[in-house]
């Protein structure tokens, strides 16, 4: 008789940068929120996997105005950076740190690192590169453990959550949850879009882990 499905819960970007602690990187408002649906889903989960940003304070794309801000990059540094965006994620800064009340990385399953590089700025955790060529690694490792359900939340709705579920959504046959409550977005028009692509991926949205069924 076959044993409940392997299910992985994935926060994605869960970390200071992306809320009012930072105020002066990319907050996202009520972010702090998300936590406790995170530490929720990761409760019907069998492994929980963080995905981070992780930035150089050299890195190319960052804009030097405000003004400059979601404008494209000037200089063709690489094809792997698209547009100017304000420091964040610096690695050993207080934003590249996880938003309190979450696990320590080393309490997670499974660590996926992006945007190490000065000139490439990924936003989906599954590949390190715009061009989707370079895995992370985490698609495998997902196939490794026989992972069937995903449950994801994190930051931002709009950006890195709908990249990597996109992603996961093309590259697996794994049924894909995402959890709103464990999510929070910059613009309600983008969120609103995003959530109509990842649906239109097949992806079941719910509105907090109340709503995740787990068959038996």
């Amino acid at each position: 008789m076959k044993n409940r499905s392997i299910v992985i819960a994935i926060d994605v970007d869960a970390q200071q940068t992306f809320s009012p602690l930072c105020p002066n990187e990319l907050p996202v408002a009520n972010a702090t929120e998300i936590v406790d649906e995170l530490n929720a889903q990761a409760q019907l989960a069998d492994f929980r996997v963080m995905t981070k940003d992780a930035h150089s304070e050299h890195a190319v794309w960052v804009a030097k105005t405000a003004e400059s801000i979601m404008q494209p990059v000037s200089e063709p540094h690489s094809e792997n950076v698209d547009i100017q965006w304000p420091r964040h994620a610096e690695v050993g800064s207080q934003g590249f740190e996880l938003l309190p009340n979450l696990p320590q990385p080393e309490q997670y399953d499974f660590l996926v690192y992006k945007g190490v590089e000065r000139d490439i700025h990924p936003y989906g955790a599954c590949f390190h590169d715009l061009n989707e060529k370079i895995s992370t690694g985490l698609i495998e490792w997902l196939r490794d453990k026989k992972a069937e359900i995903l449950i994801v939340g994190g930051l931002a709705t709009d950006y890195c959550v709908k990249n990597t579920v996109l992603q996961l959504a093309r590259h697996g046959n794994w049924k894909i949850i995402v959890n709103l409550g464990a999510c929070r977005g910059i613009a309600e028009n983008t969120i609103n879009q995003a959530i109509q692509e990842m649906q239109q991926a097949g992806v079941q949205v719910v509105h907090n882990s109340q709503e995740i069924v787990i068959e038996k």
